[in-house]
């Protein structure tokens, strides 16, 4: 075994795999691998000319998504055995015809399904289902002077401003989740231009009151990772969600927005925008493991 922690350096290594073998989970981007290491510490290995990661749970050192790569499930629980205990956000398209060893226990991991949306949809919010999403942007933009931008290094800072300000209202400290969350963003916008990332403000009265992030996760879908609105301003949520998928996601047919994490508000306003489908998710337990759930942190929402 050659596990070695991820560091920064690995981020061309790292997105040369994810390249040659596109993922569908949300997890596989060099971006949330390094972003989240600090409440999800990530090991890497090769094994048969493929990349496995590896995230340190409360449940012991689990498989993290697939493995990026021709080596299978099995392949990997049999050449580290008992040092692991199992897998997470495994995509359970995945399992089809995988042989896994006897003992083994898989369950479905629903808090977990990315939700994946037509970005067209995103755009147009056209039709019944989103009259009150059209409203909602209607309202804002005739009560608000909104300008949209997008995000450059320059205006890096602004958003880490605005980020400290929203995290002030929601007492990030506070709540081990949301503080979290917060090491995140910060690590994921101080590397903006180096990580290739796409994002975009909102400006209301000369501030940044809005912004989200994103990049590539395979060729045909978007990945969302992170989307702050200013809550006193109505509507600016549903305002940066669909001018981020119309001014800067056009190369791509779908956004994938993550996971609910199973909090009800969140999973609420997640299906309030009607999905094209889920990349569903489950867990795999070895033999003997403990089968508690890892932490869970908080994204796009």
């Amino acid at each position: 075994m050659t596990l070695r922690p991820l560091s920064l350096n690995d981020r061309l290594f790292v997105s040369e795999y994810l390249h040659r073998f596109p993922p569908e989970v949300s997890e596989l981007t060099f971006t949330n691998l390094y972003a989240w290491r600090r409440t999800r510490p990530i090991w890497i290995d090769i094994l048969n000319e493929s990349l496995i990661f590896f995230a340190e749970t409360r449940t012991g050192l689990v498989i993290l998504g697939n493995p990026v790569g021709p080596v299978s499930l099995a392949e990997v629980f049999r050449e580290y055995g008992s040092r692991i205990t199992g897998a997470e956000r495994f995509p359970k398209a995945m399992l089809t015809n995988l042989s896994l060893p006897p003992g083994v226990t898989v369950v479905e991991d629903r808090d977990n399904f990315d939700y994946v949306y037509s970005r067209e949809e995103l755009v147009t919010l056209a039709g019944r289902n989103f009259t009150k999403k059209r409203n909602h942007i209607n309202q804002c933009l005739a009560a608000y002077p909104c300008r949209y931008e997008i995000i450059t290094s320059e205006t890096v800072s602004e958003c880490l401003s605005m980020l400290d300000r929203w995290c002030a209202v929601r007492d990030c400290r506070g709540e081990p989740g949301l503080c979290g969350e917060y090491q995140a963003i910060e690590e994921t916008l101080r590397h903006y231009q180096e990580f290739g990332l796409t994002g975009g403000a909102i400006r209301i009265e000369g501030s940044i009151e809005a912004f989200t992030v994103g990049e590539a996760l395979n060729p045909t879908t978007a990945v969302c990772h992170f989307e702050k609105a200013t809550p006193r301003f109505q509507g600016l949520g549903q305002l940066i969600n669909q001018w981020f998928a119309r001014n800067n996601l056009a190369a791509f047919t779908y956004v994938n927005r993550e996971q609910d994490l199973g909090i009800t508000g969140l999973r609420q306003s997640k299906e309030s925008y009607h999905p094209d489908h889920l990349v569903e998710k489950v867990r795999v337990i070895l033999s003997g493991s403990n089968s508690e759930r890892p932490d869970q942190h908080p994204r796009c929402g």
